[in-house]
């Protein structure tokens, strides 16, 4: 999960949802309420960490964190050197993620549809909508954690790419690499807020409208193509500090004017990426759930 939400276009709740675990990441996220810190002091540490579902949540966050730290640096190198072979390889896992969670939904009535369109339209908008260029404040480093939380959580919408949207996609990731703790925390912050917020109500949807939620989530990794489709050029703005929108390109066209399309290599990390899939929903121990 630390790994796909360094990456602009990917969300870590792809990697969550496909693994087996999104269900129990919500539901661990909504238990740490301020009742539960109560039990902490009525019933003692074990009955706390029990209630919280702390080693799960110990083990998965420091597993995104340590990823973070690690990968940083060769995700931006990545994304500067190799960016084919990386968007490649990631399109081909999302395009895997769309058929696994599509498939778990028995009844595809004109609702299920009709969410599945909502979905991806806002997807779409999403990627196609210009980046702004904003101040690293600590009100608006806190912000942008909140939203970046709420989409890092959502399979299909990627908080980086919302943190590159608000043109501070840059400015974190060069904390990590800069170890600014101060920012850093600001953003944490941020993000331990949004989190709170915003997974008490998917969980609150997941339990009431199982089969709509997920055609919605169905529709933003469709959109999400978009977003990791390797041959595009990035539109910069006048004065060509950021990029503000993408132009997507065929193989062909891409070859006539940015260089080499690396067809089969891309091709090939698309099926890596595809296989990954598999191997994740086998080694998470999923069965096709009817919805």
């Amino acid at each position: 999960m630390g790994a796909a939400d360094v990456v602009p276009g990917v969300s870590g709740g792809t990697i969550a949802f496909i693994s087996g675990i999104y269900e129990e990441l919500l539901g661990s996220i909504r238990a740490c309420t301020p009742l539960a810190l109560v039990s902490l002091f009525r019933d003692g540490p074990r009955i706390f960490w029990r209630r919280i579902n702390g080693t799960f949540l110990s083990v998965l966050f420091s597993g995104i964190l340590f990823s973070v730290a690690t990968l940083a640096r060769l995700i931006a190198y990545l994304l500067d050197h190799q960016p084919l072979l990386l968007w490649s390889f990631f399109f081909g896992l999302i395009v895997a993620s769309i058929l696994f969670i599509w498939r778990q939904l028995r009844r595809k009535g004109i609702w299920e549809y009709v969410f599945l369109l909502l979905g991806l339209c806002a997807a779409l908008v999403s990627a196609f909508s210009p980046s702004v260029q904003l101040e690293p404040t600590m009100p608006i480093v806190f912000g942008a954690g909140m939203l970046a939380i709420c989409a890092m959580i959502l399979p299909g919408i990627s908080g980086s790419f919302i943190l590159l949207l608000l043109g501070m996609y840059s400015v974190i990731l060069g904390a990590v690499s800069a170890a600014n703790f101060s920012l850093l925390a600001i953003f944490a912050l941020g993000c331990a807020a949004g989190l709170m917020l915003f997974s008490h109500l998917l969980s609150w949807l997941l339990s009431r409208f199982h089969g709509p939620t997920l055609s919605v989530l169905t529709g933003f990794l469709m959109g999400s193509l978009v977003m990791v489709w390797p041959w595009r050029e990035s539109v910069m703005a006048v004065d060509e500090d950021h990029a503000v929108g993408l132009h997507l390109l065929s193989p062909a066209q891409y070859a006539q004017v940015l260089g080499e399309a690396q067809l089969p290599a891309t091709l090939g990390l698309m099926l890596v990426g595809f296989i990954l899939v598999l191997l994740l929903e086998y080694a998470g121990g999923r069965r096709t759930t009817p919805c």
